[in-house]
């Protein structure tokens, strides 16, 4: 969380630290209890990867990026694909048979919506926002990721301003729900 560099640095480098913890999970064998801490830590770090997104990079893709309304509208519909797996990932022991279901689809669905930033959006947006807007953006993305939640809220809004105004709020809720339980320790 927090790396430096414009916008398209800092999630390219969130990208391949949720990878890093993906790989992870897979190296363990099913039903090992680390795979759970691991699939927090991803989810922890996706969900303020994605509330930071919706706040700061799509409205900037709706602005800058020729037909940014429908790319923004298609990445949020990923993101909401991705919380409902996370949120169904959370009530899942590292045991159930449900939790290798879930893992793997959302495994699936984040490496997808990866490939699709990294090969058509974040070219898109390099080629047409000015470098120093891209470098604003970078800042307000790693401010965000300070104070976003931790945990899925699916039926939380995902657009300005609503999102902007009540991401703090469930992120403070859900750091100290965190910090009570222990999730998101570090294996």
């Amino acid at each position: 969380m927090g790396h430096g560099g414009n916008v398209i640095d800092e999630l390219v480098t969130d990208h391949r630290e949720v990878e890093e913890l993906f790989g992870k999970i897979e190296q363990l064998p099913p039903g090992h209890k680390d795979r759970k801490l691991y699939a927090d830590q991803a989810t922890i770090e996706l969900i303020r990867h994605s509330v930071a997104e919706e706040a700061y990079l799509y409205p900037a893709v709706r602005e800058h990026v020729e037909n940014g309304d429908a790319l923004a509208d298609k990445e949020l519909e990923d993101h909401a694909t991705a919380e409902q797996i996370m949120k169904d990932l959370e009530g899942c022991d590292a045991g159930d048979a449900e939790f290798d279901r879930l893992i793997g689809m959302l495994m699936s669905e984040i490496r997808e919506h990866v490939e699709d930033e990294e090969q058509n959006l974040f070219p898109r947006l390099r080629a047409s926002c000015p470098p120093d807007a891209l470098d604003q953006l970078g800042e307000k993305v790693r401010q965000a990721k300070k104070t976003a939640p931790t945990r899925p809220h699916p039926a939380a809004p995902d657009k300005p301003p609503a999102n902007k105004l009540l991401a703090p709020g469930a992120g403070m809720v859900d750091r100290i729900r965190d910090a009570l339980s222990g999730r998101g320790k570090s294996v």
